[in-house]
């Protein structure tokens, strides 16, 4: 049996009725690696939380070496060396690299020549060479976080949390970051990994532990647990029906055309086209160009040379209300900075890309249309809300995706976009999301899915462009999909642009 060093043990937690924790546990042992995975809403942010003294639960116990102990907020954690890195990076932009790492314990006179030696000492121990003095603001997220870890070792911590760190970073930079956790785990110290890449989970992981409806449901380790066998745990289905079976779609007239398109170094002549009911994929690595290209098509950007043309007829579009006008949607990458406003009720955002069937002839709003609409809308997408008066910002991040993706139902259109639409979503809402991509190709719109995630390319597509240095390198088959061609064709050093020319 592993030896414990904080367990909680039977952690029940409710919020207005609603048990978000029910008689949850988790073991941690000193220098292990230990994966918390379930869909969202699981329970395992909230866990966290009780752990890292920001929630106290209504009933259960936590114990650090086998001592009963109270956790009376962020602080006392802090003192107890348990350290939260959350999804969203909790450091001060506007200071320095030193001021982040030591904010918690800057004494009275600050002798700044020491504090940036003892930041570079930590930084140096991480295998970074930053500028302590560096404004945080302008670093690279892999950097901003380095900085969170260097200040959680500065904090002496015994167990620290990670909250989908890899989520927004690059390949290189999330295999650097599994390195250094794999550094922090050889000096003993307790991880805590939350990810829905379980690919990254089987190869640092020690043990997993699967939470469900805040639940504890098992622990296992990665040899004796298959992938498949932990997403059954997780949403109650094998991880062979994510996909439904592959359909042959008859594709229509075409859509869109691009010709030739270049952007200021990020986008290369790029010529593509897509038809209706096409689900097009974007592959290649991250700064591939991808997301600049459908930027580029959305009017987010503007382009240097290059034509669209929409139906056979060409078109410009300067701005994002020009392609909607046209017909033309984006889901984007960052849906909370971009696709969502967090703060307004889930019907607004639904309505605002077209309130044309809820809007009376004098302009007002009509109440019970908009409900009507909305409501049906939040039923097809099985939006899991308190209701549609709600704002986006109490949703989960699969259900914030689904709110995007009603509002461009919504808005009918022919083509859309949909950047990375499953990132930070666990493995049930993935699947009802590739469901509602299958609806929009069936009901004859132009798809184009970009994404990091290989196999979701395969599983969505029905052909992929891959992208190398803003330029298309080559474009893959259903017959020839494979990750070792994907990644052969993206890290090429010269890009083809045969292919673009022959699209």
């Amino acid at each position: 049996m592993v030896q414990s060093l904080i367990e909680l043990r039977d952690i029940t937690k409710a919020f207005g009725g609603i048990h978000a924790l029910d008689k949850a546990q988790l073991r941690l042992a000193a220098g292990e690696v230990h994966a918390l995975l379930g869909e969202n809403g699981a329970g395992k942010s909230t866990l966290m939380r009780v752990l890292g003294g920001e929630i106290t639960p209504d009933s259960g116990e936590i114990l650090d070496n086998g001592e009963r102990i109270q956790i009376k907020g962020p602080r006392d954690a802090m003192a107890r060396g348990i350290t939260l890195i959350h999804q969203e990076m909790a450091l001060a932009p506007e200071l320095t690299v030193a001021e982040n790492i030591f904010l918690h314990a800057l004494p009275g006179f600050i002798s700044w020549p020491k504090l940036r030696a003892r930041a570079a000492n930590i930084l140096r121990r991480l295998g970074f060479d930053i500028d302590p003095a560096a404004v945080v603001g302008s670093l690279s997220v892999a950097h901003q976080q380095v900085v969170e870890i260097a200040r959680a070792l500065s904090q002496h911590a015994r167990v620290i949390v990670f909250d989908e760190p890899t989520a927004v970073l690059s390949t290189q930079d999330a295999d650097r970051l599994l390195e250094i956790i794999g550094d922090l785990r050889s000096t003993g110290v307790a991880i805590v990994y939350i990810s829905h890449r379980l690919d990254e989970v089987y190869r640092i992981a020690d043990r997993m532990t699967v939470l469900k409806d805040g639940q504890w449901v098992a622990t296992k380790t990665p040899q004796e647990c298959p992938i498949g066998e932990v997403i059954r745990l997780m949403v109650g289905r094998p991880v062979d029906q994510l996909f439904g079976e592959r359909k042959t779609r008859e594709a229509g007239r075409e859509v869109l055309r691009v010709h030739r398109l270049t952007a200021r170094n990020k986008v290369r002549n790029v010529s593509f086209s897509v038809k209706a009911g096409e689900v097009l994929g974007l592959g290649g690595l991250v700064g591939s160009g991808r997301t600049e290209v459908a930027r580029l098509i959305f009017g987010a950007d503007r382009c240097d040379s290059g034509d669209m043309f929409l139906n056979g007829n060409k078109i410009r579009i300067s701005s994002p209300r020009q392609a909607v006008n046209a017909g033309i949607a984006l889901v984007p990458e960052d849906r909370k900075g971009q696709g969502v406003v967090l703060d307004m009720a889930i019907k607004a955002n639904i309505t605002m890309a077209n309130a044309t069937g809820v809007v009376a002839p004098l302009g007002f709003i009509q109440p019970g249309r908009e409900r009507q609409v909305v409501e049906k809308l939040a039923q097809q997408m099985r939006l899991k809300s308190a209701g549609i008066d709600a704002p986006v910002s109490s949703l989960s991040g699969g259900n914030q995706q689904k709110v995007v993706l009603a509002k461009w139902f919504n808005h009918g259109g022919q083509l859309i976009i949909l950047d990375e639409p499953t990132r930070g979503v666990d493995v049930g809402a993935k699947r009802e999301i590739y469901q509602l991509i299958e609806q929009l190709s069936e009901q004859g719109l132009a798809v184009i899915v970009i994404s990091s995630e290989h196999h979701e390319l395969f599983g969505l597509c029905d052909r992929v462009l891959v992208m190398s240095e803003g330029a298309i390198c080559g474009e893959l088959w259903p017959d020839d999909y494979s990750e070792e061609n994907l990644l052969s064709m993206a890290m090429m050093n010269h890009p083809s642009l045969s292919h673009a020319e022959n699209a």
